[in-house]
């Protein structure tokens, strides 16, 4: 398996569009919806970096969540158009951390707003040093913690 010598894009923003599924009676997403959204968003980040999941996995590398935040400000709505945004805020030796922003699309309000963090595990689930490749390309040092600048101020 190939990767890349380095992450390059540390920001990525998706469209979502709630489904029926999604909501409850009054057409509001429900609050669990919100962690599920936030994965896509780290899976489409990892993506647009020329990665997937999958093939993380085939060579030995896992995320998995280890604190997850989540700030609601507004509700979202069935067959509403947001936007999602998330970015990759910290990378350190055994760990990733992401924000995510969700805006409706046709206002830019802020509807939610988290933060998470991922621990790097091998297949038994023990800790593992982060591959290389996932720290970003500005980066001088490749095991020394650091913080992304340019996070999207909040709304």
């Amino acid at each position: 398996m190939e990767f890349p010598e380095k992450v390059t894009i540390n920001r990525h923003t998706i469209t979502i569009i709630p489904r029926y599924c999604e909501t409850d009676q009054a057409g509001v997403v429900h609050h669990t919806v919100y962690p599920i959204w936030f994965e896509m968003g780290r899976t489409e980040l990892l993506r647009a970096n020329g990665l997937a999941y999958s093939e993380l996995e085939r060579a030995g590398v896992y995320f998995v969540v280890s604190e997850l935040n989540i700030k609601y400000h507004r509700p979202a709505l069935y067959d509403e158009k947001l936007d999602l945004t998330t970015t990759c805020t910290n990378v350190t030796s055994a760990r990733v951390e992401h924000a995510y922003h969700l805006k409706q699309n046709s206002t830019g309000l802020l509807l939610a707003e988290g933060k998470s963090t991922l621990a790097c595990v091998d297949a038994e689930g023990k800790l593992k040093r982060m591959p290389r490749f996932m720290y970003p390309a500005e980066s001088k040092s490749k095991t020394t913690p650091r913080k992304i600048q340019g996070l999207p101020q909040q709304s």
